[in-house]
């Protein structure tokens, strides 16, 4: 069974950069036609998309966070990570990582204040 976890600060000060690694174990990130998603729930609001990274390193952004998003991943650790830069107060959440046939992280909450 494919198990994912994130993990990264649950502090980030204004204007810095948001970093969070996914580790998988039970399956591979470079497996054909996986796709590795981040996700993230604002208090009270529902899930947003933010961007995928697919088996073959192939990278893809929600268009309303593409210009401070970035994706990628260390195929040796089996991990994939998002950096979300310039971060606001709106950007406090739970981050989730998410891989293939709906398996999920449990989340971790970050939030943005100084």
């Amino acid at each position: 069974q494919v198990q994912l976890q994130e993990s990264g600060p649950g502090l980030v000060k204004p204007s810095q950069t948001l970093s969070l690694t996914c580790t998988v174990s039970g399956g591979s990130i470079t497996t054909s036609y996986s796709y590795w998603s981040w996700i993230r729930q604002p208090p009270g609001e529902g899930l947003e998309w933010m961007g995928a990274i697919r088996y073959d390193g192939t990278t893809y952004y929600s268009p309303s966070l593409k210009s401070h998003t970035s994706i990628s991943r260390d195929t040796s650790k089996n991990q994939f990570s998002l950096q979300l830069s310039s971060v606001t107060p709106e950007d406090t959440a739970v981050y989730y990582c998410a891989g293939p046939y709906d398996y999920w992280g449990k989340g971790t909450l970050v939030t943005v204040s100084s």
